[in-house]
C-alpha cells in the first residue's frame, strides 16, 4: 500500500509513491553500494572570524586589567552612575506617591506644620537661634572632627 503525491502543472505532471511501511520499499540489488568517507573537511575560517574570536576571548582579562589600572575612576563612575540611577528611582517614587488621592494635600500639610514648628522653635527668639548655631556647630566637629582653633 503506497500514498501518492501528484503534481500537476500545465505542462508537467509528476507522481511520486511513498510507502507507507518500510518492507515496501524496492531496494535495486543491481545498484551498486558506495561508501562515503566519514572523515570532516576542515576549513580555514576567514581571517575576521580568527580575530573576533580573539578579541572575545580575551575580553575579560583585558577589561580585568583596565580595572586594575584605573580602580578609583571606575569606582567613581560606578557611583555616580548608581547615583542617577537612584534618584531617578526616588523621583518615580515621588511621582507615584503624589498620584495618590489625599496623600500628597496630607504630605503638604505634614510639611507645613513642621516649618512652622521649626521657626517657632528656633528662629524668632535670639537665645533659640544661639541654642540651634550651637548644635550645628557640635554636630560640624562631630562629623568633620575637631575644627582648628584659628
Amino acid at each position: 500500500m503506497t500514498d501518492s503525491l501528484e503534481l500537476d502543472r500545465t505542462t508537467d505532471t509528476a507522481t511520486i509513491e511513498i510507502p507507507t511501511t518500510p518492507t515496501e520499499i524496492d531496494l535495486n540489488p543491481n545498484m551498486p553500494i558506495t561508501t562515503t568517507s566519514t572523515e570532516v573537511a576542515t576549513l580555514d575560517a576567514p581571517d575576521w572570524l580568527k580575530q573576533t574570536k580573539k578579541i572575545v576571548v580575551e575580553l575579560p582579562s583585558y577589561l580585568g586589567k583596565i580595572y586594575q589600572e584605573n580602580k578609583g575612576i571606575v569606582t567613581i563612575l560606578g557611583l555616580f552612575f548608581g547615583a542617577i540611577i537612584a534618584l531617578k528611582l526616588v523621583f518615580a517614587l515621588l511621582f507615584a506617591v503624589n498620584e495618590i488621592p489625599l496623600l500628597a494635600p496630607t504630605f503638604e500639610l505634614v510639611g507645613i506644620g513642621y516649618t512652622t514648628w521649626f521657626v517657632w522653635r528656633y528662629l524668632l527668639q535670639a537665645t533659640a537661634r544661639d541654642e540651634l548655631a550651637g548644635e550645628i556647630n557640635g554636630l560640624k566637629s562631630e562629623i568633620l572632627g575637631n575644627p582648628d582653633p584659628n
